[in-house]
């Protein structure tokens, strides 16, 4: 999910940066601090929107910058648990699909693209046995967050199911519904 959050911390300016209006070197500190910054707690920061209030300035000797005391509002990118997104297949390979969700990607296991027995084609195609399905990529698909993992801060794993109603490629949403009694009378 999509937040902004405001966030109040102390924020260092260099001495290099006086010169400037203190509101754009303030900017310019936090847009350079928080550049591809991911945390457990806030997720992954997408950009710095608005410095909100800067309080006064503070230089620590022996270091001749000035630290201030800003709150300042974030956007960030915060996937959780159970979460349905939206997105395009970026990549297929023998083990799954890859799916953009803008600001990262999540991981389809090959078990979890379709409820089917699934195969691999070397044509970057996984295709389902009995529904006939395929998903390659660029193909537009509706999932849901079953795992997310921040072990690696620079690298953090979104896992991915689309086996549950409503979930899938999107042409596969647009189907009829099989009435489950008729489909029983005829085997």
């Amino acid at each position: 999910m999509y937040y902004e959050v405001e966030v109040k911390s102390h924020i260092r300016v260099p001495p290099t940066n006086f010169s400037e209006d203190i509101e754009k070197a303030i900017l310019t500190s936090l847009i350079k601090q928080f550049d591809s910054y991911v945390s457990k707690d806030l997720g992954i920061v997408l950009g710095v929107t608005s410095v909100v209030n800067i309080g006064e300035g503070t230089i620590i000797p022996g270091d001749g910058a000035a630290y201030y005391d800003t709150t300042f509002k974030l956007l960030i990118f915060k996937p959780e648990m159970q979460e349905i997104v939206m997105g395009k297949i970026s990549q297929i390979a023998e083990f799954g699909a890859f799916m953009d969700l803008g600001a990262l990607d999540g991981m389809i296991h090959i078990s979890q693209t379709m409820d089917d027995f699934v195969s691999f084609s070397k044509s970057n195609v996984l295709a389902g046995k009995e529904t006939k399905r395929s998903l390659k990529a660029e193909d537009k698909c509706r999932a849901r967050i079953i795992a997310v993992s921040y072990k690696d801060l620079n690298n953090p794993k979104i896992g991915l199911t689309m086996r549950q109603v409503g979930l899938g490629k999107e042409e596969w949403l647009q189907e009829p519904k099989e009435d489950k009694k008729e489909s029983k009378k005829e085997k």
